[in-house]
């Protein structure tokens, strides 16, 4: 039996260990279960917001980052600071490697994720993608701030899965949470979070390829709005 397929197979165990518990409780246990391999990708966004809080005020040893891919709104970097100045932590912070930017912008434009869907996915592999592939080098343990409300792609993921792109388990500890439930959350535990999202942001990305959404629309909608007929996804959590 294969490393790999030895760690798949761990999956049933740890569901039953989670049965039951709340999100810290589960955090401290997988913790406990995956030492120094368990890993927080933080997209700042506020369902992230509330991990981070869990993680941070628990002080449990998981790994917080978060990718920085040179096109977020001054709010996100704002957020970045303020995060880590309320918990008096660092969250980990990956870049782009500099040459396949500087390559992509000189040989397309530095609007060239406008054209086409094939370019915007050349862009996010580049400024997400690769930089996602490091910060999870030596991980078996993803957790994700994922919810099933959040597109049609979505809705089908599971507690814990095994994601075969990255060859790990992925916990998605608010997969069943709606948006308003984990705004009230932020609000009573006074969580520091972007203040975009109160004004019709439900989620922010590059602000090139972000913009706020209608009452009614999607959530997915303010994503890459000029992309309609794609499936919204940037390739983190391609399935």
């Amino acid at each position: 039996m294969s490393q790999i397929s030895a760690l798949e197979t761990k999956m049933p165990a740890l569901l039953g260990l989670l049965e039951g518990k709340s999100i810290e409780e589960s955090l401290a246990i997988l913790a406990a279960q995956f030492p120094g391999q368990i890993a927080f990708s933080s997209s700042l966004g506020i369902e992230d917001q509330l991990i981070t809080h869990y993680i941070f005020e628990n002080n449990l040893p998981i790994r917080v980052f978060s990718l920085d891919t040179g096109r977020l709104f001054n709010e996100t970097y704002n957020l970045l600071h303020k995060t880590n100045e309320h918990y008096g932590k660092k969250i980990e912070v990956f870049f782009p490697q500099h040459e396949a930017v500087e390559q992509m912008v000189t040989e397309k434009g530095t609007l060239s994720f406008y054209a086409s869907v094939e370019n915007r996915k050349q862009c996010c592999y580049i400024r997400k993608v690769e930089p996602l592939k490091r910060a999870l080098q030596g991980v078996q343990l993803w957790i994700t701030g994922i919810r099933a409300e959040q597109s049609d792609a979505r809705h089908d993921l599971q507690l814990l899965e095994w994601d075969p792109g990255f060859q790990m388990i992925k916990y998605n500890p608010l997969l069943t949470w709606s948006f308003d439930a984990v705004r009230e959350a932020v609000r009573q535990l006074h969580i520091p979070y972007n203040p975009l999202h109160d004004k019709g942001f439900v989620s922010i990305g590059c602000a090139p390829c972000t913009r706020a959404i209608a009452e009614g629309e999607d959530f997915r909608a303010g994503r890459w709005w000029w992309e309609s007929d794609s499936k919204k996804e940037c390739g983190l959590h391609a399935r």
